[in-house]
């Protein structure tokens, strides 16, 4: 089943200062948001995808993992107690039963699929209830990284062109990068999650295409090469979300906002990297379009 990528869930520690620095770095934000369980958010939309920046905002609403129903709170607030940095892929949901069927029957499970409903502000001040129908996977070999399928029940309610239009001249999401020592070694993790014909290998590197943006697994040394940056300081042995790129209309135009902002980067051929230490544990790639 190939899909396209929908979201990233990259969690942080202080949610106002995330927000504050990805404005610097020419992203607009929607307002901040929460979930029933305890947590908050706010999303940069992109084309077809988004970036939802998250914290743990009030522990005490957290709904622990029992049986058959995934707690995305208490994932992400054990994930924060490590680190912050990028903990859950997240897939289009078409139809999120037979999505969760499938996740089930091929070993990613057993989970229950999950519904629920946040206010969400309008450009205009407005707010209106949007609902989502996620189905879980989570696979032993990757404690560190979870993923999940997100249908959208009112969508002409959550995707707002004004909230697509970004100082940056960000465009669409172009691959997330997951690091491991052996990148091969997860091809079949990847060719039940995604098919049989997205998944791609060479000797140390491996890579998934989907219907929107392409996932990369790289050696440690292999990020290095391709951003020019590390992995975080902080990062697990284990394989772990690292970083994603983003197509902009004008790489100048990013080194321009983000050197005027005073935030670190590295420009390294078509591309320029905002380091992990500096992008809350994620490294922020920009391509030019």
């Amino acid at each position: 089943m190939r899909q396209g990528i929908d979201h990233l869930v990259l969690p942080v520690r202080d949610l106002e200062a995330a927000r504050d620095r990805y404005r610097a770095m020419g992203f607009t934000l929607t307002p901040r948001a929460s979930h029933d369980w305890g947590t908050d958010n706010s999303l940069v939309q992109l084309d077809g995808s988004f970036l939802e920046i998250l914290t743990v905002a009030y522990p005490e609403k957290l709904f622990p993992e029992v049986g058959r129903t995934f707690s995305f709170g208490e994932f992400n607030r054990d994930f924060l107690e490590r680190r912050e940095g990028f903990s859950m892929l997240v897939f289009e949901g078409l139809d999120t039963a037979s999505e969760q069927r499938r996740y089930n029957d091929l070993g990613f499970g057993p989970w229950d699929p999950f519904h629920f409903e946040r206010t969400t502000t309008l450009p205009s001040g407005e707010t209106a209830t949007v609902a989502f129908d996620l189905a879980f996977a989570t696979d032993p070999a990757l404690p560190d990284a979870r993923f999940f399928t997100c249908k959208q029940t009112a969508p002409h309610l959550f995707w707002k062109r004004e909230y697509q239009r970004h100082a940056n001249g960000a465009q669409r999401l172009v691959d997330v990068v997951m690091i491991a020592e052996d990148p091969p070694a997860l091809a079949d993790i990847y060719r039940r999650l995604c098919g049989e014909r997205a998944v791609a290998v060479t000797h140390d590197t491996l890579s998934v295409v989907t219907l929107l943006g392409r996932i990369l697994v790289l050696t440690p040394m292999g990020m290095v090469d391709r951003f020019g940056v590390n992995p975080a300081e902080d990062c697990p042995e284990t394989p772990h979300f690292a970083a994603y790129t983003v197509q902009v209309a004008d790489l100048d135009a990013v080194g321009f906002i983000l050197a005027n902002a005073g935030i670190a980067h590295i420009r390294a051929g078509d591309r320029v990297t905002v380091p992990p230490a500096t992008g809350f544990g994620t490294a922020i790639s920009f391509v030019g379009g």
